[in-house]
């Protein structure tokens, strides 16, 4: 069995709660507030693994710090062999890890073309293509774009086309692992279709290893091999996509699926409704940090921390007592 080409290893990101002169005033413990808390996670070469949960749940900042674009308090990230957490070279390092930017539109610079955003890796990285132009054509063609698009700027493509843009930018230098924010955001049904066919034709094609962060639950079928779940920065559940799909075992992956809208009017589900909001990062609660929302909590869930653990479904679940029934509370 290959090793992992990235294994992330209790990993821990805290951001500043309170600046300047308040900081002084604020106890210390108080100071901070930890958006990721203990994740450890094996990606495999050429596998695509999927980051879902709530707004605020630490997705994106996964994918930041797994960049080295946010700071990590603890733990340790190792890609294809290099410490990623132990001050690398980031320059060799984004040669081969890159990454695709949740606003397709406001990650491209409003002052250069399309020919000259899609080169632009080339010359970040000093290793520019006997025949540019040449180059940008394909790396467009791959991605799905005509030569017409090469003299556009970015406030002349549609988000379809700013996101097609991104995927070219990102796989100019052939990289072993993409981190991809949101690819389908604030697109048609029809072009999330065609991102999607893109991505999985690209990774059929050059073996490419993919994180993708998405709220869009609909499209995990299509584009994942495994899911992991987050909340309140933590992994509660993962697992094979049609396991984890067809049975989860955490009330709150149960939750999250049955809150995703089904196109099928006849279509009979199971229902788990939460109670309450989501905590502050500032108040996380005691012992299981989803008890006070979860519908089948016991007493020790308020006192007792819970570990992933192997799951029925096959994958591994954050939970004291994880489903193994349909809960229906219509």
């Amino acid at each position: 069995m290959s090793a992992p080409i990235l294994s992330l290893r209790n990993l821990r990101v805290d951001f500043p709660a309170v600046h300047g002169w308040r900081a002084l005033l604020t106890p210390r413990d108080k100071r901070h507030v930890r958006a990721i808390d203990d994740v450890s996670i094996d990606i495999m070469p050429g596998e695509t693994l999927a980051i879902v949960g709530e707004s605020g749940s630490g997705k994106t900042t996964l994918a930041r710090a797994v960049n080295g674009l946010v700071p990590l308090v603890a733990g340790e990230v190792w890609f294809d062999g290099m410490a990623l957490h132990d001050r690398p070279d980031w320059h060799s390092v984004r040669q081969r890890v890159a990454m695709m930017f949740q606003d397709p539109v406001g990650s491209l610079s409003p002052r250069k073309t399309v020919r000259d955003l899609v080169l632009e890796p080339f010359a970040i990285h000093g290793s520019k293509p006997a025949r540019p132009e040449d180059k940008a054509v394909a790396l467009l063609a791959a991605a799905g774009l005509g030569s017409d698009f090469l003299n556009r700027y970015p406030h002349q493509l549609s988000g379809g086309q700013a996101r097609r843009v991104g995927v070219a930018r990102a796989l100019a230098l052939t990289p072993a692992l993409v981190l991809a924010d949101e690819p389908t955001a604030g697109l048609d049904v029809s072009v999330q279709g065609e991102i999607l066919n893109l991505l999985n034709r690209i990774k059929a094609d050059h073996g490419l290893t993919t994180l993708i962060i998405t709220h869009n639950l609909n499209i995990l079928r299509h584009i994942a091999d495994r899911i992991a779940v987050m909340y309140l920065g933590r992994i509660v559940e993962i697992g094979p996509v049609e396991r984890l799909l067809s049975a989860p075992t955490h009330p709150y992956t149960r939750a999250l699926m049955a809150a995703n809208p089904e196109p099928d009017p006849t279509a009979r589900r199971e229902r788990l409704v939460l109670k309450g909001e989501t905590p502050a990062l500032t108040a996380r609660p005691a012992g299981c940090e989803f008890h006070p929302r979860c519908p089948v909590a016991r007493p020790d869930c308020a006192t007792r921390v819970p570990v992933l653990a192997p799951s029925p479904n096959g994958g591994a679940v954050s939970c004291h007592y994880p489903l193994t029934e349909d809960i229906d509370q219509s």
